[in-house]
């Protein structure tokens, strides 16, 4: 099929490079501008632009589509089917009419459970035991489109980076297989009355909350591993540090929420307690709690604040 693409994250380039080696054409690939990123502050091509360019697509970066222009373009390129993955711009209705078949979306949840930015970071907050990927044929509603195939996966202990790189593969591999099928798949109109939200990451979010029962804190260390990265901050006798917390387990222990009940970084919660088993601090490398207990440790008894003094700097 005549395809165009459009995917922004590492999560897209599956189904960008599956689409390929299926032997569709694909004729462009839309996807984000480059922004700036690093010490250097330079231009950084997403992704998917790279892998495009590996693959010698020609790549589209407009920063909006609904000039008219933008639109003219896209029509112009006679495209069969639009396949979009985590693209992250809004589609004119002009747009998703374009292609004879419409655009396809890969969906990284069993909709209409998590509709929206973060659906996998939503689904393990919230205790889900499984989720899995959606393909849905797009309409002006925010995922609200008819499905057209859907495939599942448990949660279980999994981080949000070990979800996104297993949803990324199977939903590569369901698209290829949807297109295959597509004149044999009868769209299923999504209940919106089981609908829920995943609003996009809020950074703040991250900061981990011991007056939360010990599996819901864990549950906040998994969704937001790798990004932006469950933290707490600790005011030791070298000032306020942020530290983040990349790996932990639910554990015995009580105590008051926040504080530290063993040399093992054991922390009470609301109920229950968390050991925290890989952990970060500012500017230094991610390391196993042992090795970092060995150097400047965070004592028994010691109390992680919920929240920064105003006056102090957190290094």
């Amino acid at each position: 099929m005549r395809i165009v693409f459009m995917g922004t994250p590492d999560f897209a380039v599956p189904t960008l490079e599956a689409l390929v080696h299926a032997a569709h054409e694909v004729v462009c690939v839309y996807t984000q501008p480059p922004r700036k990123a690093g010490r250097g502050k330079k231009l950084q091509p997403t992704p998917v632009h790279q892998a495009a360019e590996r693959l010698g697509i020609e790549v589209r970066h407009p920063a909006s589509l609904k000039p008219q222009e933008e639109k003219d373009a896209f029509a112009a390129l006679e495209a069969d089917v639009g396949v979009v993955a985590a693209y992250g711009l809004i589609l004119p209705q002009a747009v998703l009419d374009a292609p004879e078949h419409g655009c396809l979306n890969v969906h990284a949840s069993i909709l209409p459970r998590w509709r929206g930015a973060a659906p996998i970071q939503r689904a393990i907050l919230a205790g889900d035991a499984g989720t899995g990927v959606t393909i849905m044929q797009m309409e002006a509603g925010l995922d609200t489109g008819p499905m057209l195939a859907t495939v599942r996966t448990p949660i279980e202990h999994k981080t949000a980076g070990d979800l996104t790189d297993e949803l990324a593969d199977k939903g590569a591999q369901l698209m290829v297989g949807t297109l295959r099928e597509l004149s044999n798949h009868r769209p299923l109109a999504q209940e919106d009355a089981d609908a829920t939200h995943a609003p996009k990451i809020d950074k703040a979010e991250a900061r981990l909350d011991w007056s939360q029962e010990a599996e819901q804190v864990e549950r906040q260390v998994r969704a937001f591993s790798p990004w932006p990265g469950a933290f707490f901050e600790y005011a030791g006798p070298e000032g306020l540090e942020r530290v983040k917390v990349l790996g932990a387990q639910v554990a015995e222990g009580s105590g008051e929420p926040g504080a530290v009940l063993d040399d093992a970084l054991t922390v009470a919660c609301k109920t229950g307690a968390l050991r925290l088993t890989r952990v970060q601090r500012a500017g230094k490398p991610a390391m196993d709690t042992a090795d970092f207990q060995r150097g400047r440790a965070i004592p028994e008894g010691a109390h992680l604040s919920g929240e920064a003094p105003a006056h102090d700097n957190v290094r």
